[in-house]
Formats: C-alpha cells, structure tokens, sequence
C-alpha cells in the first residue's frame, strides 16, 4: 500500500506509542488531592502541557488540552460569541475546514452577521479585503493558516496584526501547518489570539489536540466560555478528567516535531518536488497543480490529470493506494475549497497527495495513474 493521506491523518511514531503505553501504567486522577498517584498524575501533566507549549514558544498556562481542532474551533468560536454578546459580526473565509464552516453557519442561524473573504485563486486572503470588512462590533477573525486541500499559507503574521491593530480577535486553525512551519507565539506570531490543531497530524494519537488561548493587554487569558462545564480542569475552560495517555502521545509528538521544525520541512519540500517532477515529466500536457507551489506548507499537492476521474480511481485502486480528493471531513461531496478558487470544472478530478517522511514508491504511484489511463481513457 502507497500511503499518500498524511493531511488526513499520520502513522503514530514509534516514540508516541512508548509514551501511551508508558502513562498507561498510571491511574491517577490529576484533579484528585494528596495521595502519591494523584500528585505524580498532576507532576506529569504540568510536564505534558509545558513540552507542548515549548513547540509554541508561548507558556505553558495558555495551552488547554482537548479532543483536537474540530472541538478546539467550535470553542473560539461559540466561546467568543458568549463571552462578548455585544460584538455579534464575525469574519472567516469561504476556504476553511468544514469545523470553522459549519459553526459559522450555526452563529448565522442565530442571527449573528458573518463574512466571508474570498481566497484567491492561490487559496489566499488579500490582507486589505480584512481591512475592508472589519467593523466596530466585529468579535472575531478566524483564517486558516494552511489550508488543508491545496497547502496555501496565509500570511498570518499581517492577517493577525491587522486585527490587533483594530481591536479584534484572531484565530487560525494551523492544523496543517504545526510540524511543517515554526510557529513562534512569542515574537512572528505575538498577534495570534487563539491557535488550535489536531495530534493526529504530527504522528500522535487521534481524539487529542490543544487550543491556544493569548493573553489580554493586561496579561490574562482572554475571557472564552467554556463548551462543557461541570469542573475545573484545564484552567476551568474544557471540563471532565484529561485522557492522560492521549496527552502524552500528543506532548512526545510535539517534542518530535520542535526536534525536527527544520528537517522536516525541508524532507517533506524535496519529496514533494520530485512528485512534481515525475508528474510533469510523465503528463506535461495533462497535469494541472492547484494552489502556490512555492507559498505553502511542505507535503501537501493538489493537481488533477485530464482523463482521470478522482472517485473512479481511488475505488479502483484503493488496495494499492491511499490518497484522497481533498478533505476528509468532506467525504463524497465536490471540492469546495476548488470551487472557491475559481476550479469548479475539475472537481471531478482533482487528486491531494500528501506525504510525510516515510519512504514512498513515487514511481509506483505513477505507474498506477499511467495503468488508469490506459485503461479507461484510450
């Protein structure tokens, strides 16, 4: 099997599972009192939460665990909506993850007024279209900061000084971009309000991830209504006992990710650029790439071959090849983000490759799309 679905979800390194299987040793409650496995449960947790933030460069006391950015998206944004009831504008991009998407679309059904930038057709938001539609009670901003189809890099580090010059929050779901891009809080990205991404794609566990949440001017974490109430844990802000062996998955992935922020990259960059080679040499009239090639995240590779249709060629070789035709939180239904790029023509068509650093057959996977044409196109 050629594995090519890593946006959609990475093998779990060796090291994550050595540190699952290690926390499952332990039973203590952090949130339980005095007795030595509760303190040493607490101990561990303080140390999870602080290799996290190191990856960040922020401290740890900004980092709140949960399931992962699906639920860490829902929170900025339904928390922002109950905390600050007079500002009910909000402003997103019609290119997100289906999670920023839909909880927008559920703020609308309350009456709520939200906007949508454009993306270009590189997948990106012009930073004067933000300026343009800020207004006085507009409560928060939230762009992706790679976009998970195509790859394209917003350029949050205006995008986020923009709202903060204007008073107004910013959020980025960088999912796709944490491992891949090194994601200083500290100094680039200071006007990042919250950030949230999944374990899942930096080859830790399923089911964790974490939600940045700044501080104020007066250094305090901004006011965010919890989801789920019912106790203190995560600094009164997600409630119910933390999934400890999950934390330290997600933590040992962060420390191989901060260990790695420049090799990574680049190991991912030159695989990717000979995945383009091989196609462009292979159908130099045929292929069509989306997205920037050179303004993007490593590993990730958008592009549709004339002939070829998408869903009929990942069910006829889904036993040799795992890759997808975009989203995976948007299974069977057309490219949005194409569409909102000015591509609805090649929705049927369009392939996302994406790939980490595990040794992949490129040829392999160019004989099969060769195979599919000859089979079903001449």
């Amino acid at each position: 099997m050629i594995y090519l679905d890593n946006a959609s979800t990475t093998p779990v390194a060796p090291e994550v599972i050595d540190a699952m299987v290690e926390e499952l040793q332990h039973y203590g409650n952090p949130s339980s009192k005095f007795y030595p496995e509760a303190l040493s449960a607490q101990a561990r947790l303080k140390k999870y939460r602080e290799t996290t933030a190191n990856l960040f460069s922020c401290d740890p006391s900004n980092i709140i665990f949960n399931a992962g950015a699906t639920e860490g998206n829902n929170h900025v944004i339904m928390g922002c909506f109950y905390a600050y009831p007079e500002k009910r504008h909000f402003i997103t991009t019609n290119a997100e993850h289906k999670s920023v998407l839909e909880t927008m679309r559920f703020l609308e059904s309350l009456g709520t007024e939200v906007t949508y930038l454009p993306v270009s057709e590189k997948c990106t938001i012009n930073p004067d279209d933000l300026v343009a539609a800020i207004k006085e009670d507009t409560n928060l901003v939230s762009i992706f900061f790679a976009n998970n189809e195509v790859g394209s890099l917003n350029d949050i580090e205006v995008l986020s000084t923009i709202c903060k010059e204007n008073n107004v929050l910013f959020h980025t779901d960088a999912t796709q971009a944490v491992g891949k891009v090194d994601i200083n809080l500290s100094t680039d990205y200071k006007n990042v309000d919250f950030l949230t991404f999944s374990g899942h794609k930096i080859h830790g566990p399923k089911g964790v991830g974490a939600l940045y949440v700044g501080n104020n001017v007066y250094g305090v974490r901004h006011k965010l209504t919890p989801l789920l109430h019912g106790g203190d844990q995560e600094f009164k802000l997600r409630s119910g006992t933390q999934s400890m062996h999950n934390i330290a998955g997600l933590a040992k992935a962060c420390e191989l990710a901060k260990d790695h922020i420049f090799s990574m990259p680049s190991a991912l960059r030159a695989l990717e650029l000979e995945f383009i080679d091989a196609l462009n040499n292979t159908f130099p009239e045929q292929v069509k790439f989306f997205g920037s090639l050179e303004h993007k995240v490593p590993g990730i590779l958008s592009f549709a071959i004339h002939g070829i249709n998408n869903e009929m060629f990942l069910s006829n070789y889904c036993d040799k090849v795992a890759l997808s035709t975009g989203s995976a939180c948007a299974i069977g239904e057309p490219s949005y983000v194409l569409k909102a790029m000015g591509f609805e023509d090649y929705t049927d068509s369009v392939l996302r490759i994406s790939v980490s650093s595990l040794a992949i057959k490129i040829n392999d996977f160019i004989s099969l799309l060769n195979e599919y044409i000859n089979l079903y196109t001449l």
